[in-house]
Formats: C-alpha cells, structure tokens, sequence
C-alpha cells in the first residue's frame, strides 16, 4: 500500500499555520529532551549561576566602577548579555549534532513545512535563553543586584537582551549548517569566548589601554551591555565616545545588522543541504 503525502495549503495564512505547527512539533522534540535527559540543562544554569559568584565575589573585592558603585550591580547587567552571547555554543552544537547525525535529513525528506527545522530550533533556543535569564535575575537579587528605574524600562532592557539572543540565532544556525561535525565545534569556541571577554561586561572600557578600549566599545556585545545598564539604572553608565553616548540605539541597530546579514545566509545554507 502506497501512502501519499498531504499536499501543502496553497494559501498563504494555510503555509504560515502549517509551518507554526511543524515549527512547534520539532521545539517539543527539544522540550522533551530537556526533561528526558535535564543534566545538560542543569549544568548549563549552574556554569551561569557559578560565573557571577566568582566574579561577584572573588574578584569583585579588588574591582572598582569608575563614578562609584556596587561592582555587582555593574556586573550583573554584563553577565545577563554574556550569556545570550555564550548560548551561541549551544545552538552550533544542536544544528552540527542534528546534521551529521542524519536527523535534519531525516526531518526535511517528511512532508512538513520546509521552514519547520529551523523555526523549531530558533524556538527551543529563545526558550532556554528565557529560563537563563531568569536563573540568572533569581541569582542577581540573592546578591544585592537591585532594578533602580522600574518595571518598564527593565521589560526593555530583557526585550533588548532577547533581541541579541534572536540575532544570534541565524549566526549560530548558520555555523552549525556549515561546520562538519560536533568536533570541529571547539574552534568556534576559541573565537567565542575571547569576544565574550572583549567587552564592557567585567570592566569599563575607559580603564582599557586606548586602542583596546576602542575594540571593546565597538562589540555589538558592549552596546547591549551599556543600554541595559542605563535600563536598569544600574552603575557604570556612561563614556565618551559616540557608541558609549548611543548605546541604546546601538543595542537595535547591532542585532537588526547581524540578523539581515545570517538570517538569509543560514535559511540559503539550509536550503543547500544534501544537494
């Protein structure tokens, strides 16, 4: 007996539902790993909640903000935006453990919504960064980490800091479409880290040799660090230069750029897949 696969709705609103409904299928895949297999979701929130313990409290003794201020308010705002940026390794490695292990094949050789893989990724990833986020606000207050500038404003600061995560996304679906297998996945690392560090998350940029301060200040990371210090009315707002002075703009501008410039790269790569 031959089965014969439902055609696609040929209307417009009929794709955007078929491709929601897909979409939502491949993020339950996700949803019930974490809770089939939590050790890497744990790990992962413990590795978060374990960097601002060490660099609140064993480090931030010899730290001090320029202006004055409560070093683990200033860093709070920055470890928010570092983790954002180190969930990046993680969507590489699903995309590249998918690919090599036959599953993203699999998915696109089924009669569902050609978009249905990577909306269901994008999907998962913003959930985990939501639940990061909130493990890492619930351990900022356990420190004295204080929102000075109300409800509002603060909303803002994590729809920006989601809004990085969300351009993110496209770059790390696009590296994971090209990278070969899970192993090759360590030379992305070496380039993520350094960048994460190269910014204002830990210390200001003003306190930098010149030409280092001026990388730091120009790290799309940096202006989502310094806006959402402003958002939050937390300590070492401020600087200079003209991005330092921008930075709430920046904080769109930036991801709004990487997602134009990924976005279609990643969907092109995917489409090339196994031709």
């Amino acid at each position: 007996m031959t089965m014969v696969a439902p055609a696609p709705p040929s209307s417009p609103l009929g794709r955007l539902r078929w491709a929601l409904a897909d979409g939502w299928t491949v993020t339950r895949r996700d949803i019930i790993h974490w809770i089939r297999q939590p050790v890497a979701l744990i790990v992962n929130l413990a590795f978060s909640v374990m960097l601002v313990l060490v660099f609140g409290y064993l480090f931030g003794g010899a730290m001090s903000v320029p202006g004055g201020g409560n070093y683990r308010e200033f860093l709070l705002p920055g470890m928010l935006v570092l983790m954002m940026f180190f969930s990046l390794e993680s969507t590489i490695m699903a995309i590249t453990e998918d690919k090599s292990k036959g599953v993203t094949d699999r998915f696109r050789s089924m009669p569902m919504s050609p978009s249905a893989v990577v909306l269901g990724r994008a999907t998962a990833d913003m959930l985990m960064s939501v639940i990061t986020l909130v493990a890492l606000v619930a351990c900022g207050l356990a420190v004295d980490w204080k929102i000075n500038r109300g409800i509002g404003l603060a909303l803002a600061a994590f729809g920006l800091m989601l809004l990085l995560r969300f351009a993110l996304l496209w770059l790390g679906i696009y590296l994971g479409l090209m990278l070969p297998n899970p192993e090759s996945v360590a030379a992305v690392q070496i380039l993520v880290w350094p960048l994460g560090f190269l910014t204002s998350v830990y210390a200001p940029p003003e306190t930098m040799p010149n030409w280092l301060g001026t990388i730091a200040e120009w790290n799309p990371l940096s202006s989502t660090v310094s806006a959402v210090r402003e958002l939050f009315g937390n300590p070492g707002i401020g600087g200079d230069s003209w991005i330092a002075q921008h930075s709430i703009l920046m904080a769109v501008l930036w991801p709004v750029l990487i997602t134009v410039v990924f976005f279609p790269l990643a969907v092109r790569r995917y489409q090339r897949l196994s031709r």
